[in-house]
């Protein structure tokens, strides 16, 4: 029975941690961004209306989309290339350095 509790407790605390816990290098992002740079722009801000807009975005949010183009769950056969070969600590430094960026700005 206790081991059963243990086991419940640990899945309640490993929901409860965000993907963002798995916090990326900045500096190791900024240089594994350069392929991200001909559509996303070199800090986030995108060369083109068709891209996003990546800087200022939350980390844990484009690690999600990094993870979910990986698995097949956001469907785009450019950003599918992109992270073919992408790790999740690639995919971790690259969504801390692009949220270390300035970008987003809602007016209030």
């Amino acid at each position: 029975m206790k081991v059963t509790r243990l086991l419940w407790a640990g899945a309640l605390v490993a929901g409860l941690v965000p993907l963002s816990a798995m916090a990326g290098n900045v500096a190791a992002g900024k240089e594994k961004s350069t392929v991200c740079a001909a559509c996303h722009g070199q800090t986030g801000q995108s060369v083109s209306p068709d891209f996003p807009n990546l800087g200022g975005q939350h980390e844990d949010y484009l690690y999600r989309v990094l993870l979910d183009y990986k698995a097949g769950h956001r469907k785009n056969p450019i950003m599918a290339a992109q992270v073919e070969n992408l790790s999740k600590a690639d995919m971790a430094d690259l969504a801390a350095y692009f949220a270390a960026q300035s970008g987003l700005f809602v007016k209030r």
